[in-house]
């Protein structure tokens, strides 16, 4: 695609809403690093992975997706491969989730939620069988792989992301919607075999959630995280400390263990107040709608399922990582995309992205190497 063209095409708020967002998680990350006495060391490795992710967004919008359609199963396969194998290397800090290549380390767990998007969005998007009850087997066999190989990694977060996405992605297809309530009930009859399966740090997440202590209580090993989340968000009441400055000068009351991983929101809240935490799920909101958008004025139907698919995922992420951050859900352990730190989920999340924009680039069908595109609103 010419530069020219390329320019012209490309969902330029959807690149203002991600910049955003990453300038925003480097100021937590920032945060964080001047809570604990990093130097700035974090804050820097995670400026470099997002011109990593950024770099990888902008290049996956520069071929056709299409050509990605008839190699979505190998995308997954090897994906799947990738989980499999971690369980053959050493475990890091009692879990197999990594792939490590020197000082370089992998998590192939975020990269197989956009090789799941991709082939689900294969399988279903000429299939009629998913808009009955037993044609949702396939689907299900699809998305029950990767969620229970990263569940025994363990990885209770990113396992429980894959079935939202799945029953998103089905509705988008077209399955009925009697279905898709007979398939979530299902799934509730098979929470306690689940139970079974999780490790006995993943249940003690689960059960902190109705164990939370109230202000001034003892905490527990099991409630304190959650409890100095919480307590961060409270921190930064309408202004955050940014503005208003610190309340407290005890370092300890803003101790708060992963803060820049799996809590970088209510560090967020610490540091912007209620209406930074505002401002990030607005944005937040802005993106999974655009994502709507695009997957909505796409007529090719792997594009439009593949951008239902990508929108449908952060989304998730995002609700169940803020969710937790305030002490609606359990604490499971997953990333806030493009705002928490990390290099494998920053690079996973851009290419995700890159799809996403190289979807709204091309919403028609390309007859040659130029597409005759549709135009929103055109009687062509």
């Amino acid at each position: 695609m010419r530069a020219n063209i390329w320019v012209s095409r490309l969902p330029w708020t959807v690149v203002a809403i991600v910049l955003t967002l990453i300038a925003m998680g480097c100021l937590g990350i920032a945060r964080c690093d001047e809570l604990t006495g990093g130097g700035g060391r974090f804050v820097r490795q995670q400026i470099v992975w997002s011109v990593l992710a950024l770099a990888g967004m902008f290049l996956a919008t520069t071929v056709s997706y299409r050509i990605l359609c008839r190699w979505s199963y190998a995308i997954f396969a090897v994906a799947v491969l990738l989980l499999v194998g971690v369980y053959f290397l050493p475990a890091v800090n009692h879990a197999h989730r990594w792939v490590r290549m020197g000082p370089i380390g992998v998590q192939p767990s975020e990269f197989a939620k956009v090789a799941f998007v991709l082939a689900l969005a294969r399988w279903l998007m000429y299939r009629e069988s998913h808009r009955r009850l037993w044609g949702l087997a396939a689907p299900l066999a699809l998305t029950l792989i990767p969620t229970l190989l990263i569940l025994k990694e363990p990885d209770l977060g990113t396992s429980s992301v894959f079935l939202p996405v799945m029953l998103a992605m089905l509705f988008a297809a077209g399955a009925r919607r009697v279905d898709l309530v007979r398939f979530a009930l299902l799934g509730l009859l098979v929470l306690p075999l689940v139970w079974t399966q999780m490790s006995r740090e993943q249940k003690s997440r689960v059960t902190a959630l109705f164990e939370q202590a109230g202000p001034g209580a003892k905490t527990t090993d099991q409630t304190y995280q959650l409890h100095q989340a919480k307590l961060l968000v409270a921190l930064g009441a309408t202004w955050g400390s940014a503005a208003a400055g610190q309340p407290v000068n005890d370092p300890a009351v803003y101790y708060l263990p992963e803060a820049r991983t799996d809590f970088i929101f209510s560090v967020l809240g610490e540091r912007f107040g209620l209406l930074g935490m505002a401002a990030v799920l607005g944005l937040f909101g802005l993106l999974v709608w655009r994502g709507q958008v695009i997957a909505g004025n796409t007529r090719e139907p792997f594009g439009r399922l593949l951008a239902a698919g990508l929108s449908a995922l952060f989304a998730v992420q995002v609700l169940i990582n803020t969710g937790m951050a305030v002490g609606l859900l359990p604490v499971t352990g997953l990333s806030l995309p493009l705002m928490s730190y990390g290099g494998s989920g920053m690079v996973a999340h851009g290419l995700a992205l890159g799809l996403l924009l190289n979807v709204g680039m091309r919403p028609g069908y390309e007859m040659t190497n130029e597409p005759f595109r549709y135009v929103v609103g055109s009687r062509q």
